[in-house]
């Protein structure tokens, strides 16, 4: 009788390494390591330091469930059912956006801005990520979030449960679901994509990001052209507006803002790669 093959911790991401970079997977020894660390529980560094030792058939059949979901190019957040944005880990589902750490650059701009903010409006939340992050670093303020999807409100729900905040969510497109009220600051990161590019960009967006999150029409500004005009409405006297944009939008996101006459001149902001991320603006004190 053959001896059963024994699968060594070394062993398994040795092998791994090569499956997932054959099926063109980036970083395929360190997405490895992530997975294997699901499936047994450990962290990498108790990886390190129990590289020979054999996994069990548990271990093995998660691992080899997960392994086959990523070589489908099922994003590695999918799988492990989160990511880490702005230092916090969010739940994440095919319901929402994956957070990107580029949208951090919100984040640094509101916290530059208005870091005094008591009443914070996040249109379209998804994850809520962003709605989260603000609440934890601005405590005292009243931070209400949008979306359109029920879906995603109840993962961002239960994103604010597990990071121990409370954030007022509502269900609703755009300001619907706040008229009345006023902000001191509205951010947002609103699809941009354009509809013609959606089939051009990489699998594991194009595939499994939720399409609402990712079109933005056919030249990736029709929310711009609402949410923009509309906002001042919502706004304090002094308060900020933060969009994020895609890549080359920055000029015709400013030009938007500037043919309202209801903001200061915009401000343009890159990401830490240099790409023109975010653009905001100040409502003027008299409209």
């Amino acid at each position: 009788m053959a001896e059963k093959e024994i699968w060594t911790t070394l062993k398994v991401l040795t092998w791994t390494k090569e499956y997932l970079l054959s099926k063109g997977v980036d970083n395929a020894r360190l997405e490895a390591e992530w997975l294997l660390c699901a499936a047994t529980g450990l962290d990498r560094v108790g990886l390190y330091m129990q590289y020979d030792k054999p996994l069990n058939e548990k271990e093995l059949y998660d691992y080899r469930a997960m392994v086959s979901r990523r070589a489908r190019r099922e994003p590695l957040q999918h799988i492990l059912g989160s990511q880490e944005f702005y230092g916090l880990d969010f739940d994440v589902c095919p319901d929402v956006l994956i957070p990107r750490h580029d949208t951090e650059v919100l984040i640094t701009q509101v916290l530059a801005h208005c870091p005094a903010a008591k009443l914070v409006l996040d249109v379209g939340t998804g994850s809520g990520c962003i709605a989260i992050t603000l609440k934890k670093h601005l405590p005292d303020a009243h931070v209400t979030a949008i979306d359109i999807s029920s879906a995603a409100l109840l993962i961002a729900g239960q994103n604010a449960k597990k990071l121990g905040v409370e954030i007022d969510l509502r269900e609703g497109s755009l300001f619907a679901p706040v008229v009345g009220c006023q902000f001191d600051v509205i951010v947002s990161n609103p699809p941009y994509i354009p509809s013609a590019h959606i089939s051009e960009l990489d699998q594991e967006v194009r595939d499994f990001d939720p399409l609402i999150a990712l079109d933005g029409g056919t030249d990736g500004l029709d929310i711009y052209r609402t949410l923009i005009p509309s906002a001042w409405q919502y706004l304090n006297t002094g308060g900020w507006l933060f969009v994020e944009i895609g890549i080359g939008q920055e000029h015709d996101v400013q030009q938007l803002f500037q043919q309202t006459e209801r903001y200061d001149k915009p401000i343009i902001i890159p990401d830490p790669a240099g790409i023109k991320r975010v653009v905001g603006a100040q409502r003027k004190s008299e409209v």
